[in-house]
């Protein structure tokens, strides 16, 4: 189980960067967001994120979260294909830094530690960010995916 403060971070690279400046730190809990089927777009895979953690020495002490996915090489405290994701407007989205958050994988609790009236707060505030790409097969995919938790495919449209 970890509870920590929130790291937000809405790409990949981003994220990256932070570990490896040392900018992360034990207890902490990685946001990862924006980079779920319609965000990403395509769900794209978080290896290099947790590798960068597990290298880092911060494999087992910090958590992550995110609507992107892992393939089978990931291993720690990290919970991934979040649903819905942030692009849909899903909790995920309206995390900000700091705000506490706890995994409990033994419980199987995901929990963000803040009040429902200020995330409903957030939510009113939210609006959606621009595509990442706006031509091409990219942008169809991410105008057209279903969610994660129904298999991110797009013949359901």
């Amino acid at each position: 189980m970890i509870t920590g403060p929130a790291r937000v971070f809405d790409d990949e690279q981003s994220a990256l960067k932070a570990i490896l400046d040392g900018k992360i730190v034990a207890g902490d809990v990685m946001v990862l967001r924006y980079l779920g089927p319609k965000g990403g777009p395509g769900m794209p895979e978080m290896l290099a994120p947790t590798g960068a953690l597990i290298g880092a020495g911060l494999g087992e002490s910090v958590g992550l979260i995110t609507d992107g996915r892992f393939s089978g090489g990931t291993w720690g405290m990290v919970v991934g294909h979040v649903a819905p994701e942030a692009a849909a407007g899903g909790t995920i989205a309206f995390v900000n830094e700091g705000d506490s958050i706890t995994i409990d994988a033994h419980a199987l609790k995901l929990e963000l530690n803040v009040p429902e009236a200020e995330i409903a707060k957030r939510r009113e505030g939210w609006k959606a960010p621009a595509p990442r790409y706006t031509r091409g097969v990219q942008a169809k995919f991410a105008f057209n995916a279903s969610s994660a938790s129904s298999g991110a495919v797009l013949d359901k449209f």
